[in-house]
């Protein structure tokens, strides 16, 4: 059973950082691209990045670039959201999500595997 665990959510003040934290088990995802989406109250859930499976080849949302950056450990078959000066408009829900190929993809029905998300909440 392929299960995605996210940890690392919590809440902290604006301008302040938080590191999310995504176990993956069940099956290996080295081959495959993984993502973080984000769904904040009463919005839809939004992309925020993806990594695909050569570690380099990364991509972000406008909103996030220069501040968040998305990394992975093959060997540990797990992926990082570091989230640096963070905004009240980043509080949401943080998930992660997984493809089943190296696609690079912002859509979320492109990836199969998720997580139950962490609630990450920044005050002003």
């Amino acid at each position: 059973q392929v299960q995605l665990v996210e940890t690392g959510g919590g809440l902290v003040q604006a301008g302040g950082s938080l590191k999310l934290s995504c176990a993956a088990s069940g099956r290996t995802f080295s081959a495959a691209a993984m993502a973080w989406f984000r769904r904040a109250p009463g919005k839809e859930r939004e992309f925020v990045a993806f990594i695909r499976q050569n570690t380099v080849r990364t991509y972000y949302i406008d909103s996030v670039k220069g501040r968040f950056t998305i990394s992975r450990d093959i060997a540990k078959n797990m992926v990082f959201l570091q989230m640096n000066s963070l905004k009240p408009e980043d509080t949401a829900v943080y998930y992660c999500a997984a493809d089943r190929w190296d696609r690079g993809s912002q859509l979320d029905r492109d990836y199969v595997y998720w997580g139950q998300g962490t609630q990450v909440t920044v005050s002003s």
